[in-house]
């Protein structure tokens, strides 16, 4: 039984997508040493270059819950990931090369997001942890993983990938 052809999308993916990630408060991600950190957008900010790669063997994850992806971030090369640290799901930045990721001989779930978007937000949620999201509090605080959603903390961003 041979399996169809990969689209052409996996065949020439040599570098990741590029953008960067703010929210309806105009709020961006930031890098504070290792950290993801949401400010106010302003002049004096720059944004972290965030990097975004699609699995690339979604048939092997749960269907219907968003586009699977890698996310992480240009300089320097780090990607997000999901671990449980003393029973509880925490968001971490790794030392990792996203295309070592995408390159691996199946997905590498505590790196992958599902990625959905309603309207013009997107939503992170840990393939390794589902009902999991990625989400932002108050500013100047890091980035992390809830399963409250509708509630003080925000899960819906905006991605701007680089055309």
């Amino acid at each position: 039984v041979s399996s169809p052809p990969l689209p052409i999308t996996f065949l020439i993916l040599n570098k990741p997508h590029t953008g960067e990630v703010s929210d309806l408060n105009q709020q961006v991600w930031v890098l504070q040493g290792q950290t993801i950190v949401t400010v106010p957008r302003s002049n004096n900010v720059t944004p972290v270059t965030v990097t975004v790669v699609p699995c690339k063997y979604p048939e092997l994850l749960e269907q219907g819950r968003g586009v699977p992806i890698y996310l992480g971030i240009e300089n320097p090369e780090m990607c997000l990931s999901c671990e449980d640290i003393e029973g509880q799901p925490t968001l971490q930045l790794k030392d990792e090369e996203i295309l070592d990721l995408y390159n691996e001989v199946e997905p590498v779930e505590p790196f992958l997001f599902y990625h959905s978007k309603n309207g013009r937000t997107s939503t992170f949620e840990s393939v390794a942890f589902p009902g999991w999201f990625i989400a932002a509090s108050d500013r100047g605080h890091p980035i992390f993983l809830t399963s409250h959603l509708g509630g003080t903390y925000n899960v819906n961003f905006i991605l701007n990938i680089n055309a």
